[in-house]
């Protein structure tokens, strides 16, 4: 059914839609602190991090082991971890390669909306092999909002010369789905398996509760179900 989208021009997300890179997200943090001799950091501190901004993190970790340099200096070395493996590891979902070349050989007009900023987007979907398939790159950072706010979504389709019942907007974050159903995007949820985006309780079984709680509002924004590259026919 998927196939069936009749919108003539498609939004898509990056990160957790287009590719697999949330988990490097979750793993950022002690990756890098492991490269500072820092083994097996305490949960708490990792529990700390995750509502916080890179800068804040790392002045977390210049405070709690020591680390030398400002957190500017420690978030600038943290990003560029991230920057390595966009350029380098970080792997397309199954499925997404195939569906775009359907969504193209039927004229539909493609971009990518994301808050990574567009070098980086240029250098990971080049490296995929999918960068042809979109017209441009646009990032939240250069439109000046997050997808909290619809400038990203709103600037794209500008430059399309589209209007928000024409495109479809592709997003595995809640929240970004809200604004782009809120702003009158047709809005489909792509399965990314993560809990990302909803409160993570340590308990497995309450995070399996709040993970299927936070999908199942997903859906109610989408105006279908939740597609998974892996089985969209």
């Amino acid at each position: 059914k998927w196939w069936n989208m009749n919108k003539k021009y498609a939004i898509f997300d990056m990160d957790g839609t287009l590719v697999d890179s949330m988990g490097y997200w979750k793993r950022l943090a002690g990756e890098y602190l492991e490269t500072h001799g820092v083994l097996n950091p305490p949960k708490d501190i990792l529990e700390k991090i995750k509502p916080m901004t890179m800068t804040e993190s790392a002045a977390l970790f210049i405070r709690e082991f020591g680390l030398q340099g400002t957190p500017e200096q420690v978030a600038d070395d943290m990003n560029a971890m991230m920057d390595e493996h966009y350029r380098s590891d970080i792997p397309l979902k199954a499925g997404v390669k195939e569906y775009l070349t359907r969504l193209r050989d039927r004229g539909v007009r493609m971009c990518v909306a994301s808050a990574t900023a567009e070098p980086l987007m240029e250098a990971c979907l080049s490296r995929l092999g999918v960068r042809e398939d979109f017209e441009f790159l646009l990032s939240c950072e250069t439109v000046g909002a997050g997808k909290r706010q619809p400038d990203v979504y709103l600037e794209s389709i500008r430059r399309m010369g589209a209007e928000p019942s024409e495109t479809a907007v592709y997003e595995d974050a809640l929240y970004a789905a809200q604004t782009a159903k809120e702003a009158g995007f047709y809005v489909v949820g792509v399965y990314d398996g993560s809990v990302t985006y909803c409160h993570e309780p340590d308990d497995q079984e309450e995070r399996d509760r709040m993970w299927n709680e936070c999908w199942e509002q997903l859906k109610q924004l989408t105006d279908e179900s939740i597609l998974d590259w892996k089985t969209a026919e």
